[in-house]
């Protein structure tokens, strides 16, 4: 039994796998000024209440987008879980090329989801993530990373209407039944939801017609689902798209394989 995490600027995801099946998956929200022993008395809370045993547990991975926290999860897995997790950066290996011009810059969420869309659908595959911030991933027909796009996230956008207009109100995230609002609120939710739908829509085309194919598009992330629905370009949602690709990376370094494709090593352009 494995356990996967998954460290966004927003909210902590958290996956239990025995073998290819996920047992159970915990969200919790990121907190930077938590201590290890706040951390851990909150996943061994959740462990306990799923029945999960953490002596049976054979080993932890990480990815992060928030490197100020690192120290303190790593800690609490040393503490609570008895495991030094394995962290997805350089020298990890991923099984992908990487046709970035400073691979090191990229997101290790990015490059988790990657592996894993890679994994289940082939190539051409464009993966959206609506996280924090939204962001786009191309992977072309040979599997290889080429890069992407990244706009603000729906809740960046979101409170920094209610912060900078002060006639709007702070909103609930969900779908109005019309597009023309009757009244603020709606209007806004139009906005967003519906304005979101078209810029998705409007970078996947664009990308289509740059990499001259029409890939599969997967969204990913805690609304792909209020947005995908109104969108024409996304063909499914897999909301455990980052958990799948970190099991995969997981097993891609502790067994024992060929791979000489790591995590930070580009493919030479054609």
């Amino acid at each position: 039994m494995i356990v996967v995490i998954d460290i966004g600027n927003t909210n902590i995801v958290l996956g239990v796998y025995q073998g290819e099946q996920l047992l159970h998956h915990f969200r919790i929200n990121t907190n930077r000024q938590a201590t290890p022993d706040e951390y851990g008395v909150m996943v061994h809370n959740l462990f306990q209440m799923s029945n999960i045993v953490i002596d049976h547990i054979q080993g932890i991975i990480i990815s992060s987008v928030v490197p100020p926290i690192m120290n303190t999860l790593e800690e609490m897995c040393r503490k609570y879980l008895h495991h030094t997790p394995m962290i997805v950066g350089p020298g990890i290996r991923t099984g992908l090329n990487l046709r970035y011009e400073n691979p090191r810059e990229v997101g290790a969420d990015r490059i988790v989801n990657a592996v894993a869309a890679v994994a289940k659908y082939g190539g051409p595959v464009i993966v959206v993530d609506f996280g924090t911030a939204t962001t786009f991933d191309c992977i072309d027909s040979k599997g290889d990373y080429l890069g992407g796009a990244i706009v603000p996230g729906i809740g960046i956008s979101t409170e920094a209407l209610y912060q900078r207009a002060s006639k709007l109100p702070n909103i609930e995230l969900e779908k109005p039944k019309k597009v023309i609002g009757r009244n603020t609120v709606h209007a806004m939710q139009s906005g967003i939801i519906y304005g979101y739908a078209g810029q998705v829509d409007g970078i996947v085309k664009r990308i289509h017609a740059e990499m001259g194919v029409i890939g599969k598009v997967v969204a990913t992330g805690g609304l792909a689902e209020l947005i995908s629905s109104e969108t024409e370009t996304v063909d499914e949602v897999n909301p455990m798209l980052t958990l799948e690709g970190l099991r995969l990376i997981y097993e891609r370094n502790v067994i024992t394989t060929p791979i000489d494709k790591t995590f930070g090593t580009p493919k030479a352009s054609k």
